[in-house]
């Protein structure tokens, strides 16, 4: 048999080394872009292209041109207006021949700013960059599907712990059936007529006397041909096949908790929406069905769509003890503990109302910490108020409630594989 193997390193696609030159020559401009994009969508959203619109002045190549000065001979084919010693004058208006007013012109010529699109994969990529995620990690969640094995039929190769010894009996009877049955026919017509010669023999046939023994002979081969036909052959053989496909493990709802209060600007929300997004690519991965649900709060909380969640304008004083009360609520209302695994991802600058910090540690103790799977706080501001505090009680005695800080984009994904790293590590086996 022979193998063919392809060693180019862009198949017969010839364009794509060409297009990862150009991504990383104008890397800064597909980064911001991704980052647009990412501030402008949502968090189901996130796995899809994007386009790219890089301006013609960043378009522009370098050339070599001659300095100024010096004696230059030039050809201007085609020329019908000039002749020798006559002074070219140089054009009027600017690139474009446009007046730079914003008027129409007659003159001139202009490009539109070069426009292609981020394929998804391509997105991800640069997406999980921005997060300093590892390359292996940013293509697993990029990428990797969580994988099953199940039965597939019967194969006719396989090792013998998965033979299956009914199936090969059965195909070795059907076969030793097939070829066989022609010659046990002629067998049993021959032995019917030895019978009748050896009555006519007895008779005083001396006809059928001579005949017994070629027949017998006759007989003798075929008997030793059936015999000849084995009882097993490997091509009676069957073992159970096994393939694996990609079938998410079971469903999961994931709590998305965020102050809203006054004290939480835009940068600090934009850490937990990416912190969120995270979260959510590491879920989709390992189950097949994934509710969101959005709880923001300042001195009250309310369930509200995505939109609201990141981008409402509303603030107020901080009570974070209401934000958990509304998510027990729910949980005890639509999700089910046994049916359902539930995970928590609360963000906030670690700022609250000083009577409400150790109610907050009660609830999750008492109310939320039995019902979840994992709950993570992650606190988007370096100083440690009282929250902290009253949840580093919490870190301590439960395994599965986690807690860090991240002041910066470039912090997030280092803290979230620090706060679900036995979780990847047990979904992963």
């Amino acid at each position: 048999m022979q193998q063919i193997i392809d060693r180019r390193l862009a198949g017969k696609n010839k364009s794509i080394g060409n297009r990862e030159r150009f991504m990383r020559r104008y890397k800064g401009h597909i980064r911001d872009a991704v980052r647009r994009a990412v501030d402008g969508r949502g968090i189901r959203d996130l796995e899809r292209g994007e386009e790219i619109r890089i301006p013609k002045k960043d378009m522009n190549e370098p050339v070599f041109h001659h300095g100024q000065g010096g004696v230059r001979e030039v050809v201007h084919p085609g020329n019908r207006e000039y002749i020798r010693g006559d002074r070219i004058e140089r054009p009027k208006g600017g690139q474009g021949g446009g007046s730079g007013k914003g008027q129409a012109s007659d003159q001139g010529e202009g490009e539109d700013d070069f426009t292609f699109t981020l394929s998804k994969e391509e997105f991800m990529q640069v997406f999980f960059e921005d997060l300093a995620l590892p390359h292996l990690i940013r293509t697993q969640l990029a990428e990797t599907p969580e994988w099953r094995s199940q039965r597939a039929g019967y194969v006719s190769d396989g090792t013998p712990n998965n033979l299956h010894v009914v199936r090969s009996m059965r195909g070795a009877i059907g076969r030793r059936l097939a070829i066989g049955s022609g010659s046990r026919r002629e067998l049993r017509e021959m032995e019917e007529k030895l019978i009748e010669l050896k009555a006519a023999a007895l008779a005083g046939d001396k006809t059928a006397e001579k005949e017994i023994k070629p027949l017998e002979e006759e007989i003798a081969a075929l008997r030793a041909r059936l015999e000849r036909i084995p009882y097993l052959d490997p091509i009676d053989l069957r073992f159970r096949n096994r393939i694996r496909v990609p079938v998410p493990t079971s469903k999961a709802v994931m709590f998305c908790l965020m102050d809203v209060s006054g004290s939480m600007d835009e940068g600090r929300k934009d850490l937990s929406k990416r912190f969120f997004i995270l979260l959510y690519l590491f879920l989709t991965r390992h189950y097949e069905k994934i509710d969101i649900v959005f709880i923001r709060h300042h001195t009250q909380a309310q369930e509200v769509d995505e939109e609201n969640f990141f981008h409402a304008r509303e603030t107020g004083g901080t009570v974070v003890s209401s934000a958990l009360v509304l998510m027990e609520e729910i949980i005890r209302a639509r999700y089910n503990p046994a049916e359902w695994n539930i995970y928590g991802a609360q963000a906030s600058d670690g700022d609250n109302w000083h009577h409400d910090s150790g109610r907050c540690r009660e609830l999750l103790a008492e109310k939320l910490l039995p019902l979840v799977r994992y709950f993570a706080y992650v606190q988007v501001a370096e100083e440690e108020q009282n929250l902290w505090e009253e949840y580093t009680q919490l870190a301590e005695t439960y395994g599965h409630f986690a807690m860090r800080k991240a002041t910066e984009a470039t912090q997030i994904y280092p803290v979230f594989r620090d706060l679900f790293k036995k979780e990847g590590t047990a979904a992963a086996a």
